[in-house]
Parts: C-alpha cells; structure tokens; sequence
C-alpha cells in the first residue's frame, strides 16, 4: 500500500519536469526534478522502496525525453546507490549529504548522457558540456535541493508514521 504514493509523486515530478522546470535554463543546463525527487525520497530513514521508484522514474523519464531509455534507468539507480551510501555515512547531516548527491548525481547523469551520446555518434565537445550544460545544471538542482528535500521528508514522514520520532 505505501509503494502506491510512488505513482502520483513520479508523474506530478515528470509532468512538472517537462511542462515547467524545463523551461528554466541557465546558460544551458536545466534542473533535474525527478533526480532530485528521488536524492530526497532515499536519504529517508525508513524508506525501503528507493528502488522502484528509481527504475519507474527512469522508464517514466526515458520514454519521455530523447535520450536512450538506458541512461535515466542507470542515472537514477546511481543516485539511490549513492544516497544510500551516504545515509549511511553522513546520517547527522542530511542537507549535507542531500547536496552531495545532488552534485554527484547530477554529474553521474551528464557524464553517462555524454558517454551514451557520443557512442551513438553524436559529437559533443566535453568541454562544451560540462561548462554549458553540466556545472548550470549543479546550480539548478542544488537551488531545488532544500524545498525538495523538506516536501519529500514530509512525505516520508506521512507514509511511514514511525519517522516522527524527532
């Protein structure tokens, strides 16, 4: 029964990914919603579903946008990989480890984007895409860093009632 929240929480985030988050550019880089959604969703105590959330997001984002299926499906299983290494790790500090794996996913996203694409036979300048694309993109998902994380912990927090031990 709670896995069935996943399902509104990932199509509001992907709709307002595509419809109005991604019309926001600085330089070239868009922020990455549903990324951030899910740094957010698997830095919580309690949640055990992190997973299928990252492989649902990532079909969702996938079939959506123009870059191969492969990419947002391994992206965002690297992001809950890494968020919960760091729940782990830097659990006293969760806005600490929040924008670290926000930078890091964000990272992990633009470098396997820009490895799939230039196997594809797509030639972009690495240079160009990490000072054009990648390091605005940083920007934008640290700025959604905080509001996202405090939404998602609320949601945690009505999902799995026993988080509410602060």
């Amino acid at each position: 029964m709670r896995n069935i929240v996943a399902l509104p929480v990932i199509l509001f985030s992907v709709i307002l990914q595509s419809a109005i988050i991604s019309r926001v550019y600085l330089l070239s880089g868009i922020a990455d919603l549903p990324l951030v959604m899910l740094a957010a969703w698997a830095l919580q105590e309690e949640v055990d579903s992190a997973w299928q959330w990252a492989v649902a997001t990532g079909l969702l984002v996938g079939f959506i946008s123009g870059i191969p299926l492969i990419v947002p499906v391994l992206g965002y299983i690297a992001v809950v990989v890494l968020a919960q290494i760091f729940q782990r790790r830097v659990w006293q500090a969760p806005l600490l480890a929040m924008f670290s794996i926000t930078f890091l996913g964000t990272i992990v996203v633009s470098v396997l984007s820009l490895v799939v694409l230039r196997f594809l036979g797509v030639p972009l300048p690495i240079s160009d895409v990490l000072g054009l694309l990648t390091l605005p993109s940083v920007l934008l998902n640290m700025l959604l860093a905080i509001p996202v994380y405090a939404v998602m912990r609320d949601l945690a927090r009505w999902v799995y009632p026993s988080l509410e031990v602060e």
